[in-house]
């Protein structure tokens, strides 16, 4: 749907990213021309088949205009979630922005745990074992890539 209101006004550079397997953070900025009474809103829908819920604890600005959003308990589906920002004035009419986003595509994975490394001296070798890092969507094994940085001492 085309967004009513004036050109500009609509928040701009909007990011997620998913970590701590459980967490989304959200932010934007305000749009250029967007009057300085303008508090923005944000809304999202993790599937079709679910409601639309509205940010529960929202990050602001100094000049407390909501900037972005803290979301806990997140799980990823199959499908892409909607997000929809909106914002009022008294002055004139936001626009709205929104944007259809795979939510695995913006978790930052937790790093390795259980990580050992074995010397053998004699042989002149190492084994290096650690277990992947848990991720919210999915308790498969999946196709991990790794790069191991090794420093001589």
């Amino acid at each position: 749907p085309v967004s009513a209101g004036m050109n500009g006004s609509a928040i701009e550079n909007f990011s997620c990213v998913i970590y701590n397997i459980f967490l989304m953070n959200c932010t934007w900025h305000a749009g250029r021309v967007a009057p300085t009474d303008t508090q923005y809103f944000l809304y999202w829908q993790k599937s079709r088949d679910e409601d639309e819920m509205e940010c529960e604890l929202y990050i602001t600005d100094g000049n407390c205009r909501n900037m972005g959003c803290i979301f806990q308990n997140v799980s990823i589906g199959t499908e892409k979630a909607y997000f929809l920002v909106n914002g009022s004035s008294k002055d004139s009419l936001i626009q709205f922005y929104d944007e259809y986003i795979d939510l695995y595509k913006i978790e930052k994975l937790m790093p390795p745990s259980n990580i050992t490394v074995n010397c053998d001296e004699t042989k002149n070798d190492c084994i290096i074992q650690w277990q992947r890092p848990q991720i919210s969507h999915s308790n498969k094994d999946m196709c991990f890539k790794y790069e191991i940085n090794i420093k001589y001492k």
